[in-house]
């Protein structure tokens, strides 16, 4: 029988691959790049390239390609196979170290933002000697940053990499103050809880507004949703379960530490979550998984579907983004310390992502924004748009009592009784979870759950890294003038824990309440997208990621341009699907059945029966059918009218305050409809099918 720890990253130029491909100098300095993050040397790319070749033919690859993440949100890659053509008809496989350093690739045809011209095509991909390379399909996969010829970052990889290096530079300089001198470097760590939908593909492939969307623009609720809670980490049915078992390998064989799974809260919804990693290799992880889970899909009759909210009254999809600091030497930062020491540094840590999340609270809700999240958040377990950290009971009270110069103390932890005697006890944990805070300390990490499903983790994490080493350096630029250490510490929480704990919830974020409270405390409420995404440029934060090198002022203003113009073709594409379904699929529909209607209440009422039940249903749906057709003038007219303007940014609120509103009109009217229409006449597979089919 094939074991998990024979096959188990048997696809990805790790470690043990790289020491046994690799002359020992080579793999002694290769080495020291990924783990202390020294400067490449070129001189061993040959070495490491024809290693990696090697590796990847027995390994039954023929090509290689340079592996990367533009603004696409997706991967991108272009293969070159090993071949060079010889004398007498034959060929020889070579793959040089220029080519593993260097790719060159059209940088105008994906989203720039403004920084290329179409007619200024050359981008560039340079090699990331800190993600290991992987055998996917039959090529060797280089992972690599994308730039342009201007050295721009056009890609997600770039600004990560760039942010990783300011926060390991700010942490190091920060313990040190502490007596560390062990630690060469501080990394931060991800885990990428994945959420996703299945669905049977011949029902997929007969709505248009998943294929072409990715979510349902129409469809009446089942009767049955997720209010029973008994889809909830149920029994997973045999055919998710064989999908499932596909896809762990497929993971493992890449190795992605893919941990656990699981049935979600709405039908046909589950979960997938990895072990933590460093944040730019579980980048890479998340990227590949979003993948494989949809070939994975096909594979056994399925599409995985990873948009935000492809089913309106349930469970939309997340991905819970698990952030802690780790050093070199296996110390977890995050994790409160064993003696005074290591608790004050612990709390001198919290106090700065504490101040990081309320000083940038733009800065994380923009980094989640898009049309489809703007569906997800504020219900049905997401968290709320308004950006709040919860840190539980204990952890506020020691802070409390930092913040009064009181002296705290330690509740007992109670035994939790179960009233049977022959299960285990254990004692209670000082706190409870709580699943509408957007940003949550969960024991040694922070849990920050507003991502959408399809969100690459990439943007989130340099926003985090970078706010944080901001952070870490303003305290230590007072610890290094400190007299006294241990007493500026103290003051340092007690000022940064008083000027930011207005960040600070642990109430119900849903609430009626909690929005009018936030707005007392002065905190932002960024109800959509559009009102989030130009905050990329505002003057702190131009300046924020200038000082550290994350972006440049020019890189910022291409993100917010092309998440602005992602926003409105996202709309433009669902405005245009709702109009072809409403007047190719639905109103000829709903005109023949009142037409059959209508033959029927004649014949009837002609021999004298009453005939209540056609008339009632005929005169409803004339009522709606009259109504979608006037919203498809409405919602026609609001395209042309978002189209016309020529900022991005107006033509973005044209589409958040005038197509929107005339897409839900519409549903409304076309839902109602499929619940007095035979479902055997509608159109298309309704809520019933595609939940419970699978």
């Amino acid at each position: 029988m094939e074991k998990i720890t024979d096959y188990f990253g048997s696809l990805v130029f790790n470690d043990a691959v790289m020491k046994e491909y690799l002359p020992e100098d080579v793999y002694k300095a290769l080495k020291k790049t990924i783990e202390q993050g020294k400067t490449i040397d070129p001189g061993i790319a040959g070495d490491v390239a024809q290693g990696m070749k090697e590796w990847a033919i027995e390994k039954g690859a023929t090509h290689f390609t340079h592996w990367f993440q533009p603004m696409t949100g997706i991967t991108a890659e272009k293969h070159d196979s090993f071949i060079t053509p010889t004398e007498g008809g034959r060929v020889l496989l070579e793959f040089s170290g220029k080519e593993l350093i260097k790719g060159e690739a059209d940088g105008s045809s994906f989203p720039t933002g403004g920084l290329r011209a179409t007619f200024e095509a050359r981008g560039y991909t340079a090699w990331d000697p800190t993600s290991y390379a992987f055998v996917k399909d039959g090529s060797l996969c280089i992972p690599t940053a994308f730039y342009s010829h201007g050295g721009h970052a056009l890609d997600k990889k770039t600004p990560l990499v760039r942010s990783m290096q300011a926060l390991n530079d700010a942490s190091l300089r920060l313990i040190r103050l502490f007596g560390n001198t062990d630690a060469k470097t501080v990394k931060p760590t991800v885990g990428a809880e994945q959420e996703y939908f299945l669905v049977d593909k011949k029902l997929y492939d007969k709505r248009e507004d998943l294929r072409f969307c990715g979510r349902t623009l129409f469809g009446a609720p089942a009767p049955k949703g997720q209010e029973l809670g008994d889809h909830y980490y149920g029994v997973i049915r045999p055919r998710v379960s064989a999908f499932m078992k596909e896809l762990d390998k497929e993971l493992w064989m890449l190795g992605i530490p893919s941990k656990t799974k699981h049935n979600e809260a709405a039908p046909a919804q589950h979960e997938m979550a990895p072990v933590f990693t460093t944040v730019n290799i579980s980048t890479d992880h998340n990227q590949l998984t979003m993948e494989i889970l949809k070939k994975v899909a096909e594979k056994h009759g399925l599409v995985c579907l990873l948009h935000e909210k492809p089913f309106g009254n349930l469970n939309g999809s997340g991905k819970h983004n698990n952030w802690s600091l780790s050093t070199d030497t296996g110390v977890n930062l995050l994790n409160p310390g064993k003696t005074p020491c290591e608790n004050l540094q612990f709390l001198l840590i919290l106090t700065a992502v504490i101040s990081a999340v309320d000083k940038h609270q733009d800065l994380l809700r923009l980094s989640v924004a898009s049309a489809g999240n703007d569906h997800r958040l504020g219900g049905h377990e997401a968290p709320p748009a308004i950006v709040s950290m919860f840190l539980g009971n204990e952890l506020t009270d020691i802070l409390d009592s930092i913040e009064n110069g009181t002296e705290y103390t330690a509740k007992a932890r109670e035994k939790m009784d179960f009233g049977v005697k022959t299960m285990p006890s254990f004692r209670k944990a000082t706190t409870d979870r709580n699943r509408t805070s957007p940003f949550a300390f969960t024991g040694n990490k922070f849990e920050f759950r507003m991502l959408g499903a399809p969100m690459s983790i990439a943007g989130v994490n340099t926003i985090l890294n970078t706010i944080i080493s901001e952070a870490f350096d303003e305290f230590s630029d007072r610890l290094e003038k400190a007299e006294d250490f241990d007493s500026e510490v103290h003051a340092i929480i007690r000022e940064y824990y008083g000027l930011h704990k207005r960040i600070i919830f642990d109430g119900d974020g849903y609430s009626k309440e909690w929005e009018e409270e936030a707005e007392r405390r002065g905190l932002l409420n960024l109800h959509d997208a559009v009102s989030a995404l130009p905050y990329y440029t505002s003057k702190k934060n131009v300046e924020l990621f200038g000082k550290y090198n994350v972006y440049s002022e020019i890189e910022l203003k291409s993100r917010e341009s092309i998440n602005i113009e992602r926003y409105n073709k996202c709309l433009h594409i669902e405005g245009l699907t709702a109009l072809r379904m409403a007047k190719e699929q639905i109103l000829p529909v709903l005109s023949k059945i009142g037409a059959d209607l209508s033959l029927n209440l004649t014949a009837k009422e002609g021999a004298g029966f009453t005939a209540k039940y056609e008339r009632s249903i005929a005169e409803k749906l004339c009522e709606l059918t009259d109504g979608i057709f006037e919203d498809c003038a409405t919602l026609s007219d609001a395209i042309n009218k978002a189209e016309n303007s020529d900022d991005i940014l107006e033509k973005a609120k044209a589409y958040r305050d005038l197509v929107i509103p005339a897409i839900n009109s519409m549903r409304s009217k076309v839902d109602t409809a499929e619940t007095m229409v035979d479902e055997n006449e509608w159109p298309y597979p309704n809520y019933c099918d595609l939940l419970f089919s699978v």
